[in-house]
């Protein structure tokens, strides 16, 4: 079965949503991607509080700057297409009410007719915390676990109830329902955050950084949930970031992902050979525009698919 291919859409500040995200979204789709993906930013620290991904001294990409909204971004992809899965890779749960953000998923959910899929965080940015959390970073575990508790509550029947820390509802009708059970995929970087994984969610979502380092991964993922009595497969959607280059880069220790087209492709089927289901690749960084994404994103799926993908 081939590997289901996945593009992120243009949410970097040298695109216009309201334009390149329908045109992107569309072109997708006819290319024959099988899923539309976001991510979340919500600032840019001039001078950051800490280094990317907590990492000291490390800088922040030029591409987190001005990132459009998520879930707007995943609405305009919506209305413009017909077959397309919509994910989020990923929402950080603690930058939001999760009471908001399970009616949003699910009103996105039924619009679209049952295409949505929640990856859920819990970030590492004390700023982002500082301007927009609902509780503090050392508690981003726990407002993650309260947050798939209110998901899985608003999304079932009617009436909804639930008390929790941040969240108390009271016997409710609470609508629109998802057109179907959202699958919620997670990350996990740590064995309690591998224990929720397997004991929550539907699927898993790792970084592609490397074949070696993403099959390790998954074995050790498979191998916690079979220790955990999970019965039922676990969905994977592998998240790719790529430098793309007009040109090919040189040498051995050229990095996954960075390179032409040929050489994203090259490292597409390498990674697509662990086993994992799905490879979202994220173009957006280093192409000018929307037309630009567009055609590239054409050529590598058209690449991965002759290659055996």
């Amino acid at each position: 079965m081939p590997t289901a291919l996945g593009l992120g859409l243009p949410q970097a500040h040298q695109y216009d949503i309201g334009r390149d995200v329908p045109l992107v979204a569309r072109a997708a789709e006819a290319a024959g991607y099988d899923s539309l993906w976001v991510y979340e930013r919500i600032l840019f620290p001039q001078p950051a509080t800490q280094g990317l991904y907590g990492v000291p001294g490390r800088p922040w990409p030029d591409n987190y700057r001005g990132v459009a909204d998520p879930l707007i971004t995943l609405t305009l992809a919506a209305a413009a297409t017909e077959r397309v899965q919509l994910g989020t890779s990923v929402l950080v749960a603690p930058l939001h009410v999760p009471f908001q953000l399970a009616r949003s998923l699910a009103s996105l959910d039924a619009a679209s007719g049952g295409r949505v899929i929640a990856g859920l965080g819990t970030g590492w940015s004390l700023d982002e915390y500082a301007a927009a959390s609902v509780a503090p970073f050392e508690q981003r575990g726990a407002v993650l676990d309260e947050l798939l508790d209110v998901c899985a509550a608003v999304w079932g029947p009617d009436p909804v109830s639930y008390k929790g820390r941040l969240t108390t509802i009271a016997p409710s009708e609470v609508g629109p329902k998802p057109a179907r059970p959202i699958p919620v995929y997670l990350p996990a970087s740590s064995p309690r955050a591998t224990r929720r994984l397997v004991d929550r969610a539907d699927g898993w979502m790792p970084v592609a950084m490397g074949p070696a380092q993403l099959s390790q991964q998954w074995q050790r993922v498979q191998e916690a949930a079979a220790e955990r009595g999970r019965e039922r497969p676990l969905g994977v959607w592998a998240r790719a970031n790529a430098r793309c280059t007009a040109e090919p880069l040189p040498g051995a220790d050229r990095k996954p992902f960075h390179g032409d087209a040929a050489q994203i492709v090259e490292d597409l089927a390498a990674h697509a050979a662990t086993g994992v289901p799905g490879i979202l690749l994220d173009l957006q960084a280093t192409l000018r525009d929307a037309t630009e994404l567009a055609d590239v994103a054409a050529e590598v799926y058209e690449g991965a698919r002759a290659a055996g993908v």
